[in-house]
Parts: C-alpha cells; structure tokens; sequence
C-alpha cells in the first residue's frame, strides 16, 4: 500500500514565514490594546488580525489575541519579545508568543474506537490540521495497519491495572522531547496526576456531554432509557479532576424517541469527531486562552 503521508499541498496556503502571535492576558484597564498595537508598529510589525474580549471593564481580566507580520522574523522576533517585557510589566500581562510557521506536534493516545482519531488524520492529510502527528499511541493493535498507512509511528503499550504506572512511564519516554499537545481521541483511560504535570493545558480530551448525568458504561443506554432530547459532546483540557477542567468547545444535536441505541451511538460520534478536531486545530493555531477553569476561544 502506497503511503499518503503527506498531507496537503503548502503551495496553496498563505506564506507565514514571517507571521507571529501573541496571546496576552492581563487586568482590563484603558491603554492595553494601544500600548501594543504601538510597540508593535515601532517595532516594524503589521497587525494582520487582532482579537479581543474584556470579562469586566470595569475590573475584570482582558485577553488579547495579535497575528502580526514581521521581517526577518527568526532574527527580529527574539528582540521583539525582549523589548516587549517593559510593555508587559507595565500592564502586569501575562503573555506569549508563537511563530505560525512552526507547527505543534501532536501524539493521539487512542483505545479501539477509531471515528476520532479517523477525522484527525482525514483533516491532517487534506492540510486542514496545521499540525504534525508524530504519533499514534495505543493500549490496543486494532488501528496500527490504519495509522502505518498514513505513515504515522505507531506505538501499541497494553495498559492494565497491575501495569499502568509502567505503561504510563513508557508513554512519557515516547512522547518527551517529541511532542507539544496529547491528544485522548477516545484513549479510555484515566490520565494520572504526574503525566498531566508534564502537559499542562496541551492534554485535549474529548468526551459525551452526557457526564455526569450517566456516568459509568453505556451512557447511550443510559441516555436512550432516560428518552434524552439532546445528546452531544465535549472538548476540555485534562486536569487532575475526571472530566473537570476547562472547556473548549462542545456541540448538540436533538434526538427524539424514534432514535434508538445504534442511533444515538452513531448522532454521538459524529458530533465527538467534530468537537474535537476544532478543539485541536483552535489549540495548534494559538487561539486558546485559559483563565482559571475556563477558556477564551478566538475562532
């Protein structure tokens, strides 16, 4: 089988290169978004996008969210952030930038359900994703003929509960050094406290909106018993509490009583698969900002 690895042609995106963002948060007060709108423009840099959104004028948080093109920007982009320190400590900003060019790499850990991790590499090879999968890792070999296909490693480490905290040590030697974000595209297991230390807010999950409703197995029983009229899905960063940490995005579709198990099963994977794919490409695109337990999302 021909490898098709590659995934779509560059020649039709935008040339970035030079393009740079910059995610900021800080308190809102007058001057923010004229402070650095100036620094960038004595700086040489022009604003191509800017979004932004205050929780409380009058006293909350603001976030700000700059793509900007710069010249020479491998050489100019490190004085920038070093001279912009001054602006940042005036304002108390708590900020980041990213080259755009410079594509996140992604290791999706995955179970024996492959709709997920399926929209990832359709959207990956057709250069929708602007990431690089550098992994497939799994407690199952059920998708390793799949995952090869694309030319994509695939890593099969079996996970029980006498050998978890193995596995899980083995997966961090994978991943270390090779990978920015993890993605649980369906992995059906619980990531412990020390793995998601090593991830903080790059651990995406995806799961039924049904949590926690009907927790346990079979939620679609559950949901199908219950005569539920929406179903739908979640896309949260993993934090030490299950299911508990910030969302990034969700979606719902209304079911009726003509809609039977096999049914709602299928209205729910289609609505998994696509909540995460744009929860992933919001995140590898730096449009995230996470606040406590939520997130602003500039999409």
């Amino acid at each position: 089988m021909q490898n098709i690895h590659q995934p779509g042609p560059s020649s039709q995106r935008p040339d970035k290169r030079n393009r740079a963002r910059m995610l900021i948060s800080c308190p809102d007060r007058p001057g923010i978004v004229a402070a650095v709108s100036h620094f960038l423009y004595e700086h040489g840099a022009n604003i191509v996008q800017s979004d932004q959104y205050s929780m409380d004028p009058g006293g909350g948080m603001f976030f700000i969210r700059f793509e900007f093109d710069l010249k020479d920007l491998d050489a100019e982009l490190p004085v920038l952030q070093e001279d912009f320190q001054r602006v940042a400590d005036r304002f108390e900003m708590k900020w980041l930038t990213f080259r755009a060019s410079r594509k996140k790499r992604l290791a999706i850990f995955v179970s024996k359900e492959d709709h997920c991790l399926l929209e990832l590499l359709w959207q990956w090879q057709a250069g929708d994703l602007e990431a690089d999968i550098a992994m497939v890792i799994s407690n199952h070999p059920d998708m390793r003929g799949l995952v090869e296909s694309f030319g994509i490693p695939y890593h099969h480490i079996p996970v029980t509960p006498d050998t978890k905290a193995e596995a899980e040590k083995k997966q961090l030697e994978i991943v270390s050094d090779k990978a920015d974000i993890i993605v649980l595209a369906r992995y059906m297991q619980i990531i412990s406290p020390k793995f998601i230390e090593q991830f903080p807010n790059r651990i995406i999950n995806i799961h039924h909106s049904f949590l926690p409703a009907f927790v346990g197995g079979k939620p679609y029983a559950q949901a199908y018993t219950r005569g539920v009229k929406i179903i739908g899905a979640t896309a949260h960063y993993v934090t030490e509490e299950l299911d508990g940490g910030p969302i990034i995005e969700q979606d719902v579709q209304r079911v009726s009583h003509r809609d039977d198990v096999d049914n709602l099963k299928r209205i729910g994977r289609t609505i998994e698969r696509v909540v995460l794919a744009r929860a992933v490409k919001w995140h590898v695109e730096d449009r995230i900002l996470v606040h406590k337990n939520k997130t602003v999302v500039f999409n």
